[in-house]
């Protein structure tokens, strides 16, 4: 195990950003004693995490673990399903994101989601990445087609579509829709980007240039990925989190995790003996 980890872990040196030591580190996410319920069935129990600011951390562990309740948790997306409820506290740069009187648009243009089965509007390439500027009331053609470019840009896609801008999105490929859509989420200025299995469905290639796109997004954005594949999270993380029947394993320093684990059920479900 800790040979095959540490070369891949190695040949990613040079991209992946150091990892940062929780304990320096200006933590952007503070969980604190967070448990959560589906109705009358708890999914979190007691989840203690920090979670620091432009870095990439990935949340492992078998299905039905935890890890995407988790997730849509620090944006508030679990709200959407009726009788939910949690206990803990979630601070976002210190800020409850569950106080009364926070506004829940803010938070979730501060916290974008990207989602495993990429999901880009029946709109044209355009549109899909000005839609959210559009609804905050931005109007001016000029500020969207630059703001269009320079999402595009920063995933990559400009060169491949700029000829094509008003052309629906549905044609697009795998790939580029989920790069698409992670640009419609830069495009409202986000701090932080959550992304349940953004990879799942996509062929090695696509998955290679959206871990590439990674790298290159933590040096301006905190980013928390769920991934059910040991070796994406050891390519691209800088932190991971492990999850098992809705509590929190082990966390710490990725490389740490994959070589080093200090518990030995992360060490069993990491080497595949369950999972």
């Amino acid at each position: 195990m800790t040979v095959a980890f540490k070369e891949i872990i190695s040949t990613r040196a040079g991209k992946k950003a150091s990892a940062p030591d929780p304990q320096l580190t200006r933590p952007k996410f503070q969980i604190n004693d967070l448990s959560f319920w589906y109705s009358s069935k708890q999914a979190l129990f007691d989840v203690n995490l920090n979670i620091p600011e432009r870095s990439i951390t990935a949340l492992i562990g078998p299905s039905g673990c935890g890890k995407s309740t988790f997730l849509r948790c620090l944006n508030r997306m679990n709200e959407l399903i009726e009788q939910t409820r949690h206990t803990g506290r979630i601070l976002l740069d210190g800020q409850d994101i569950y106080a009364r009187g926070l506004y829940i648009v803010d938070l979730r243009r501060r916290v974008g989601m990207v989602f495993q089965k990429s999901n880009p509007f029946p709109k044209t390439i355009f549109e899909n990445v000005a839609y959210g500027p559009r609804v905050a009331g931005e109007r001016n053609r000029s500020t969207l087609e630059s703001l269009v470019e320079r999402c595009l840009k920063q995933v990559m896609l400009w060169d491949e579509v700029k000829d094509r801008l008003h052309d629906s999105a549905l044609n697009l490929s795998g790939g580029q829709a989920q790069r698409l859509c992670i640009a419609r989420a830069l495009a409202t200025n986000p701090e932080v980007l959550l992304m349940d299995e953004p990879t799942s469905a996509l062929d090695p290639r696509a998955t290679a240039a959206i871990e590439d796109l990674l790298f290159e997004l933590q040096k301006q954005y905190t980013i928390v990925i769920v991934t059910h594949n040991m070796q994406q999270a050891a390519r691209v993380s800088t932190m991971t989190a492990f999850f098992y029947e809705g509590k929190l394993i082990e966390t710490g320093a990725t490389d740490r995790i994959f070589t080093r684990p200090l518990v030995p059920q992360t060490e069993d479900y990491i080497t595949g003996r369950f999972g």
